[in-house]
């Protein structure tokens, strides 16, 4: 039953990546929280294990999507470059705040973090070019910035690092590719942290590596890697902009559910 609910997940995720263009660790955390709760693995490491989980599974979806993007000369390379220092700096760092915080605490925050998200979709918020990208103390700032609230997010941070692409003046099919080429080593140093941090931890589930459910990893990455590619058709079929709505709702309706979890 259970491997077949992450199948589902992830086939949801890849679509939902794929043709909105969204991360599908806005899906992932909140779903594998709720199973991994009605499993009954222990209370105090189910989010922990969902956002490493959750990036473990971008380090895999996220290359097809960037090499789709380099093919339409989409991706800036020069600017992934100066800030993946930064990202894997607040990347690692956003690890290593999250095994120190407690279930209820990465609940409240995601909640939070779905709500922004669901909000900036439905109305459509989006910064104004208004500067060059910064020089490289800039860019590790920012960098670190998008790593620590990524991690913390079990996202591949394009929610973050596309609205600071266009606001410096960076052409949005660009911003997008190049968030894309950025998700990856946000992927590899968060979940990285998130075994390291997870090793020594008592009481985890079988199948685990760190804070990695390798089960719902696994079932997940195979399915999403399969819709992925359908849902980036489908973006030029359906309208993706009511479809957008649509989503935001959903993501009220997870950030409600995560957070009436704590009462």
């Amino acid at each position: 039953m259970w491997l077949t609910s992450y199948m589902i997940l992830g086939a949801v995720a890849g679509l939902l990546a794929g043709m909105l263009g969204i991360g599908g660790g806005l899906v992932i955390v909140p779903i594998l929280t709720f199973m991994f709760a009605a499993q009954g693995f222990p209370h105090d490491h189910i989010v922990h294990m969902a956002l490493g989980t959750s990036l473990a599974s971008i380090i895999f979806t996220s290359l097809s999507s960037v090499l789709a993007h380099h093919r339409r000369s989409a991706v800036l390379w020069p600017v992934v470059f100066r800030i993946t220092p930064g990202i894997l700096a607040g990347s690692l760092l956003g690890t290593f705040i999250a095994a120190r915080l407690s279930t209820n605490v990465l609940k409240g925050f995601f909640s939070i973090f779905l709500y922004f998200v669901a909000t900036q979709m439905l109305i459509g918020i989006k910064p104004k070019p208004s500067r060059s990208t910064p020089q490289t103390p800039g860019m590790f700032a920012a960098g670190s910035f998008i790593g620590i609230f990524s991690s913390l997010a079990g996202i591949g941070g394009g929610t973050l690092s596309v609205p600071f692409l266009v606001w410096c003046n960076t052409v949005m099919q660009q911003a997008i590719g190049t968030s894309a080429a950025i998700g990856f080593p946000i992927a590899i140093a968060g979940a990285s942290g998130f075994v390291l941090n997870g090793l020594n931890v008592p009481d985890l589930p079988n199948h685990c590596l760190g804070f990695i459910h390798l089960v719902s990893l696994a079932c997940i990455v195979a399915a999403s890697v399969l819709t992925a590619p359908l849902g980036a058709r489908l973006a030029h079929r359906l309208p993706v902009n009511k479809l957008k709505k649509i989503f935001a709702c959903l993501l009220y309706i997870l950030a409600t559910r995560m957070a009436l979890s704590l009462l």
